[in-house]
């Protein structure tokens, strides 16, 4: 049986409006850290803002951050899943368009996202389930945002 995008996907995606400013961006990554943002106009994913957009398109470019708003930077022609999408076609999807961090949607609306990591930790051997194991049961508790997928293994 082959893993489904659902089955590693984190589903508590943090979003952004299009019309807040790239410091509340910043803000709102920081808190959770994290290392994008969805970003969302009347509940529908319209784009994604990375760190590597925040470098290109704000601090290269010298923008104001409390005054270029979210919708000026962002990557607009937004990639998305399935979260019934096998997981390895979400992998083929991110290398053919040289994503990193795949939204994934159910007609229309965010429900998760999904990263390159997320899909290389699901495919780890046996050998580092015992690892993964080992440290757990040390008390080693893993970054939040991979809970969901060591605890395929634990």
């Amino acid at each position: 049986m082959s893993l489904k995008v659902e089955d590693v996907m984190v589903e508590d995606v943090i979003t952004v409006a299009a019309k807040a400013t790239v410091m509340e961006a910043v803000g709102l990554m920081n808190e959770h850290e994290i290392g994008c943002l969805v970003v969302v106009t009347r509940e529908r994913p319209v784009g994604i803002v990375t760190e590597r957009d925040l470098l290109r398109r704000v601090l290269a470019e010298s923008r104001d951050p409390r005054k270029t708003k979210v919708r000026q930077i962002m990557s607009k022609s937004l990639i998305v899943g399935w979260s019934h999408m096998d997981l390895e076609d979400a992998a083929r999807l991110m290398f053919r368009k040289k994503i990193k961090k795949l939204p994934i949607v159910n007609e229309g609306r965010l429900v998760g996202l999904v990263t390159l990591t997320d899909i290389a930790v699901a495919h780890v051997e046996p050998k580092m389930v015992k690892v993964i194991k080992e440290l757990s049961n040390g008390g080693w508790l893993p970054p939040r945002r991979m809970k969901k997928v060591i605890d395929l293994y634990l």
